[in-house]
């Protein structure tokens, strides 16, 4: 049997899996199954505790839930706070990974010491790029990224010492290896795939993590402070968002079953690169982008509504009827990343001469609210969230749609590694959660 064959029997069988495998959504409300371990009001189901962060979304009032601003809170601080609290020429990334690794924030010479390691760690073996990265390129750099992490542990002598220590140490060398695996991926893929020139900037032990992302990507290395400042702001906003996350979820089962951070690591990454999980932000780009080529005026409101109103209707883009970068899982009034986040997007449009773009987004933002909630039954407030906005700046610091999620993982490897440790620490058993059985017997 060639290929084609088997292609022609698997198409011919899909009518018997969906037969055999189907399951009624009604038996999910008769037998009590929260389908995506959500309720019916969307509240996830409880499967653990964590010290780590925590999302606010509601509070009570009068013994009624009631929705509320969104809160980010990173080890018992708020993460505007925690930005806000940064010096203008201050790169935070660093010291706040070491607030979620450790538990508290590092006083100076803690934080001297933890950016000179994640400096040092900043390297990867011997003939790594040449022999690994560049031997198969490929479009998708999380596949790319995955294969080197796995490549990683072949070159650890402890890969399966799952003591603390030796955890922590490989998790803060995945850190700082993250953005080397990201950025040689893509350059790989450029060269072999489309045929641009090759170059490979060694990074600077020196630079901060978003600064060496920027020289890396760039053939001279240039970049300006305010381009620096807001990738900083980025990555620690996608740092961590909640033990419930999928692939930050994905990292405590895995760690429960006993595995090394490299396949935990790895498991992370493929949950990470689902298109319902850290591929939301390209979604937004290509949904702007069609908006741009049917609206002649970015600043007319009426033409926008309209616009919008097709896309819900499923007349228009994907006809998924979804207006992407609108409305989380767990924030309804506003999430709060996108609110801290929106001062930096305007800095950087008005440095880049993208006003005209960022009045597109703005009325975007307070339309598609209000479309929505006239179109659809909502049982919650629908507000922009973070990746409604972040691809137009990666856009605008000429970082390519190809590393957008690879950004995102830069990111929240810091978040998985925080979870994956207070796994280790507090938690015996295997993850382990029940599936009832809704087989029919045969003779």
């Amino acid at each position: 049997m060639n290929l084609n064959d088997l292609i022609e029997y698997t198409k011919k069988q899909e009518p018997v899996c969906f037969k055999n495998d189907y399951t009624s959504p009604i038996l999910f409300q008769e037998y009590g199954v929260y389908r995506g371990l959500r309720d019916e009001n969307g509240k996830g189901v409880l499967t653990g505790l964590t010290h780590i962060s925590e999302i606010i979304s509601s509070h009570i009032v009068n013994e009624k839930k009631e929705p509320c601003d969104g809160q980010l809170w990173y080890r018992g601080y708020q993460v505007q706070n925690l930005i806000q609290s940064l010096k203008p020429n201050e790169f935070g990334y660093e010291k706040i990974a070491y607030l979620l690794l450790m538990g508290q924030l590092p006083d100076e010479q803690e934080e001297k010491e933890f950016r000179s390691f994640i400096g040092q760690c900043r390297t990867l073996p011997t003939n790594f790029t040449r022999d690994v990265i560049m031997k198969a390129p490929s479009k998708d750099i999380m596949n790319s990224m995955t294969k080197s992490i796995l490549t990683l542990a072949s070159y650890d002598e402890n890969v399966s010492d799952t003591s603390i220590p030796n955890v922590l140490r490989q998790c803060i060398q995945l850190i700082a290896e993250f953005p080397l695996l990201a950025i040689y991926g893509y350059n790989a893929y450029d060269h072999y795939e489309k045929y641009n020139s090759m170059f490979i900037h060694h990074p600077d032990p020196n630079l901060s993590t978003a600064e060496n992302i920027l020289m890396m990507l760039r053939p001279d290395k240039k970049y300006t402070q305010v381009e620096a400042k807001v990738l900083d702001t980025a990555l620690i906003l996608h740092m961590e968002h909640g033990g419930g996350n999928n692939s930050t979820f994905t990292t405590r089962v895995v760690t429960s079953s006993g595995s090394d951070t490299y396949a935990t690591i790895t498991a992370a990454m493929s949950s990470l690169k689902g298109p319902k999980h850290g591929g939301a932000n390209i979604k937004v780009m290509e949904m702007i982008e069609d908006i741009r080529n049917h609206v002649s005026d970015f600043h007319d409101e009426d033409q926008i509504r309209d616009y919008l109103e097709k896309i819900v209707d499923k007349q228009a883009f994907d006809h998924k009827g979804l207006i992407y970068g609108m409305g989380h899982a767990v924030y309804s009034i506003s999430d709060p990343r996108e609110r801290v986040f929106k001062s930096y997007v305007v800095q950087l449009a008005q440095e880049k001469g993208r006003m005209e773009d960022l009045a597109l987004y703005e009325n975007i933002e307070k339309i598609a609210p209000e479309v929505i909630a006239e179109k659809r039954k909502i049982y919650k407030g629908v507000s922009p969230n973070v990746d409604f906005y972040s691809g137009f700046v990666y856009e605008m610091l000429g970082i390519p749609q190809e590393l957008y999620t690879a950004m995102f993982a830069i990111a929240r490897i810091v978040g998985w590694s925080s979870h994956r440790i207070e796994e280790l620490i507090c938690m015996e058993k295997i993850i382990r959660p029940a599936y009832m059985s809704i087989m029919e017997r045969k003779e």
